[in-house]
């Protein structure tokens, strides 16, 4: 099936998707070559469609098929059957830079998980989901800047991990309220917290030393991830160093609020935003 839209029509539905939403996902940045903005809406306009099919509908089985639907079109994209025009601009940006389509199908695969999966046993476990649902967006980002190789993926999926485990750790109330515990049931045995413990309007004791456990590893992946910054060359060094710097930014309000992450949600100010920004451009 053919569908009615341009190339060009189809750069644009991707852009408008992409600029009318706000994520902390850099979209589109300023700081990108010109040459890459255009894929990088293309490659936002797919993962936000899926997001939105993943939340479109209570039934954990009719996401699933929605999402089935929209990786099935995805491949059959890449045979020139283009049933959606997402899929006329990112088959061209899958093409342009040789990036591997089960990198998206992969994100599609951590969309179905979320339908199924509420809890993990293990941190392993978590860590097999965010190999999913965070570290397809790191990889990606390097193919767009032609940087594939094994030990710029490894670094890169530190810092994605990291990131993805970081909003964990800072959104544990607000996952509770929607039925979700990303915290290991491994690591609350060992703190000797329960479900309970989550209920409660201030943190535990038990519970603060769980979260402190969960940001200090967290900050040794995003301190491996670092080494990244000396693996690539100067113009994705600073959008990287702003995921970086942002993920650090989450761990330490985590820490200054004590690891209670009940009572208050941590959040990042704008002016530590600002500062991580000139601090990145100036070390860049």
């Amino acid at each position: 099936m053919k569908s009615d839209y341009s190339l060009e029509k189809a750069r644009e539905y991707c852009r408008n998707i992409a600029k009318s939403n706000y994520e902390n996902f850099t979209v589109g940045s300023l700081f990108l070559p010109a040459s890459l903005r255009q894929h990088i809406y293309n490659i936002y306009a797919f993962s936000r469609i899926a997001d939105d099919l993943a939340d479109d509908d209570e039934d954990a089985e009719i996401s699933s098929k929605k999402l089935d639907d929209w990786g099935k079109m995805l491949s059959a994209s890449l045979q020139g059957d283009y049933q959606h025009p997402v899929f006329i601009a990112l088959a061209e940006t899958i093409r342009t830079f040789s990036i591997p389509v089960a990198l998206f199908q992969n994100l599609l695969k951590a969309f179905r998980q979320d339908q199924k999966v509420k809890q993990y046993k293990t941190y392993s476990d978590l860590l097999g989901y965010c190999q999913n649902s965070a570290n397809p967006v790191g990889r990606i980002y390097l193919y767009l800047f032609r940087l594939q190789d094994e030990p710029r993926f490894e670094r890169a999926d530190a810092v994605c991990t990291a990131l993805q485990l970081s909003n964990f750790w800072q959104d544990v109330k607000r996952d509770r309220q929607k039925n979700r515990v990303y915290i290991p049931m491994e690591d609350m045995k060992r703190f000797h917290c329960s479900e309970k413990d989550f209920k409660k309007e201030t943190a535990t004791e038990n519970f603060r030393k769980l979260i402190k456990f969960e940001v200090d590893r967290t900050q040794e992946l995003l301190n491996f991830g670092k080494e990244l910054l000396e693996l690539v060359p100067a113009q994705p060094r600073f959008e990287i160093k702003l995921f970086i710097g942002g993920g650090e930014a989450v761990l330490d309000s985590i820490r200054k609020l004590d690891y209670d992450t009940l009572s208050k949600r941590p959040v990042v100010s704008k002016w530590r935003k600002a500062k991580i920004m000139l601090h990145s451009w100036k070390k860049n």
